[in-house]
């Protein structure tokens, strides 16, 4: 008979089931291989924004490429958007069925492929190739929470904190190398786009063994019985989840209007093409600190509220900046947007693990919140690029990015109560 603290353990988070004896093996072996885990787990996050981050310098060149209109150069990258909310919906089935190692691994090579097709000289594969991007990082999104509440319970925030980390420092880097590597290759933004191919190629390689130690127990769970005979929660009819998946969705709007339209705002200024580069890589980096740093404040405190006004309030500072002096203001707007933006990722990710009461509702959560909050974000690059295009000015889309700002405020003081799902 196991005690209630062993079936929390023992519960897969990506499915809401136990593994039999010999998966319960396995998964005490992969566990005796912490660097293995945790190396596949900081490589697989560097990827999780790089294919996103590596076009938005190269966007006025992809358009003119393809002669792409501004609202169909936002479908660059509003499609894969889109596929991290579609992808999220399938995610938690293939993690019952396969296990979240063999997911992992696959999400990655799907990746890898994805980036090249993009390169292709073809609209079709350029678009084609975003779904397979978006897909990939659905996956990564979705099942990366449940993973780090199953094997790192007591140190779920410290280790998304890790992990947002990581991912945001990959995106820094694939903005600030964008333009440098097309020229460093000298194949165009083809070459600058596809190079990131390598560094999913890499990460799967790491996942690779963890496939391998943990490949006796996927496919083979038993429904797990929660402590007290509770059923399992309907995340879907919680008002509580609701509010996390909105603060999820409002805070990845916004982040993604930047990701798209970042350079080109400060270029539709002035700015050069390179400098913007640099600026939008600058706004990256200093995520990363925000990253890091709200997961463990939140981590520590009963109710995140104060965070969930820190981080909004400095999210529409930096798009007030914008609006009003974009090139004079562009490295203090960056910063500001920086911290903002990072603390935000951060404190969603761990809203989820910290209303969750178990690893199987992690799951679930990650997946509704993931689901529903990208299919919401999607709409962002290319409702501002339409706005755009329809006024020749950033200023109503900015405004109206002000008013997303608002949204998550509110939503985000119900989800920070000190409350489980």
């Amino acid at each position: 008979m196991r005690t209630g603290e062993e079936v929390r353990v023992l519960v897969d988070a990506e499915a809401g089931v136990r593994p039999p004896a010999e998966g319960t093996a396995a998964r005490r072996a992969l566990l005796a291989h912490p660097a293995v885990l945790l190396a596949g787990i900081v490589l697989a996050s560097l990827n999780m924004r790089v294919a996103l981050a590596s076009v938005a310098p190269l966007v006025g060149e992809i358009s003119a490429a393809f002669g792409l209109s501004a609202t169909a150069s936002s479908l660059v990258t509003s499609v894969p958007v889109l596929f991290l909310g579609l992808g999220a919906l399938v995610a938690p089935w293939l993690g019952r069925r396969f296990g979240a190692e063999r997911v992992l691994f696959a999400a990655l090579l799907l990746l890898a492929v994805g980036i090249l097709a993009r390169v292709l000289p073809s609209v079709y594969a350029l678009y084609g190739g975003g779904i397979l991007v978006g897909t990939a990082i659905a996956l990564l999104n979705v099942l990366m929470p449940g993973l780090i509440k199953r094997d790192f319970p007591d140190r779920a925030a410290s280790m998304t904190s890790l992990y947002t980390g990581a991912m945001i420092a990959g995106a820094t880097v694939a903005a600030a190398a964008a333009v440098p590597l097309e020229k460093a290759l000298g194949s165009g933004w083809e070459g600058s786009l596809g190079f990131w191919s390598l560094l999913a190629a890499v990460a799967a390689l790491a996942w690779l063994p963890q496939v391998l130690i943990v490949r006796g127990r996927a496919g083979h769970g038993v429904r797990a019985v929660p402590a007290g005979d509770a059923r399992p929660v309907s995340v879907w009819r919680s008002a509580l989840a609701w509010q996390v998946t909105l603060f999820m969705g409002l805070q990845s709007l916004w982040s993604y209007v930047l990701i798209a339209w970042m350079p080109t705002i400060f270029t539709d200024h002035g700015m050069s093409r390179s400098t913007a580069g640099v600026i939008f890589a600058f706004n990256n980096l200093i995520q990363v600190a925000g990253a890091f740093a709200v997961p463990l404040l939140a981590g520590r405190m009963r109710s995140q509220r104060p965070l969930i006004v820190l981080v909004t309030t400095l999210v529409a500072a930096g798009y007030a900046g914008l609006m009003v002096a974009p090139v004079e203001g562009a490295w203090l707007w960056s910063a500001v947007l920086g911290v903002g933006q990072g603390g935000a990722v951060g404190l969603a990710l761990t809203l989820i693990v910290l209303r969750s009461g178990d690893a199987a509702t992690a799951a679930r959560l990650s997946g509704m919140a993931q689901t529903v909050g990208y299919l919401l974000a999607a709409a962002g690059p290319l409702a501002a690029g339409a706005l755009h295009q329809a006024t020749g000015s950033w200023t109503l889309p900015i405004c109206v990015v002000l008013g997303v700002c608002a949204a998550a405020l509110a939503v985000g003081l119900l989800a920070a109560r000190n409350r489980t799902v």
